[in-house]
């Protein structure tokens, strides 16, 4: 059993160190290690980034060494080595932000504010990052500041909001809850709420999310074409041309059409009656092909 016991030593303040033990008080007894994600959230929010003083602080604080620490902090990319600013915006290039101008918009802030990937300006304010995907393609171009969406950005409109940052303001996201800085959302990525009386989260998504959604519905599109109704159970015959086979089709073979093989597979020979009527319903395509040439 891991013995988990506050730590004095080091620059972290004993209101920290209280937020640390409370963290570890989150999970039973014997896995602390799971405390290892939000207590390195909650130590970047002190310090800019994970140092080693960090690390140390939170291998003897949970009971486990400081390679297994820095295994964990090394992995995630939202863990940082090196001080981040008050404000972290991250540009997405991935391939739907690519064709859309996304690098375009990360090479116009990057000569801005004079700095490349993982870079930090000179006053401190603002690091700039290359994401390589910000999970909202269909809101491309995408940027982030702190991890809050600005949505459908172009080059003048990065550098609009990078301009208010450098002012000391907070402009709106696209989405969700109102601007943090990058200590203040590291607390809240430790599991500590927003204090701020605004700080609470607005639209999680927009109209682009729910496109496919609405076309479905504009076109009636029904839960029956998945087989399934919505308590899961079967939703009645397939529409015409389309079987639902018995078991799943052998590699290379699509759902719903014949079988590349003349036969099922030696493994296959003894089927129940319904297996035997899905054979045969699958098949009917092919043979009614052979029949009309």
């Amino acid at each position: 059993m891991v013995e988990v016991s506050p730590v004095t030593a080091g620059p972290f303040s004993d209101e920290l160190r209280a937020a640390a033990l409370e963290i570890v008080a989150r999970y039973p007894a014997g896995r602390q290690r799971s405390a290892l994600l939000p207590m390195l959230h909650l130590v970047q929010s002190a310090e800019g980034c994970v140092t080693a003083e960090g690390v140390d602080f939170c291998a003897r604080t949970i009971g486990i060494t400081a390679a297994e620490v820095s295994a964990v902090a090394t992995f995630y990319t939202m863990y940082k080595r090196r001080p981040v600013g008050d404000w972290l915006v991250s540009i997405c290039t991935n391939l739907s932000c690519a064709l859309l101008g996304g690098q375009e918009v990360y090479d116009r802030i990057s000569k801005k504010l004079g700095v490349g990937h993982d870079q930090t300006t000179e006053d401190g304010q603002i690091t700039l990052e290359h994401a390589e995907c910000l999970a909202a393609c269909d809101y491309a171009p995408v940027m982030t500041v702190n991890y809050e969406f600005y949505d459908g950005v172009d080059e003048a409109s990065a550098e609009a909001i990078v301009d208010a940052l450098a002012r000391g303001e907070r402009p709106m996201p696209t989405r969700g809850g109102p601007l943090c800085t990058f200590a203040e959302v590291s607390r809240q990525l430790a599991g500590f709420e927003d204090p701020r009386p605004e700080g609470v989260a607005g639209a999680g998504f927009l109209e682009p999310s729910v496109v496919g959604l609405t076309v479905a519905e504009q076109d009636g599109w029904q839960g029956e074409i998945a087989h399934t109704d919505r308590n899961g159970g079967p939703a009645g015959p397939a529409p015409g041309g389309y079987a639902v086979p018995a078991t799943a089709p052998a590699d290379g073979a699509r759902s719903g059409t014949a079988p590349s093989s003349s036969g099922p597979p030696a493994s296959a020979a003894s089927t129940t009656p319904a297996s035997d009527a899905a054979t045969k319903t699958l098949a009917a395509p092919a043979a009614n092909k052979t029949e009309g040439a």
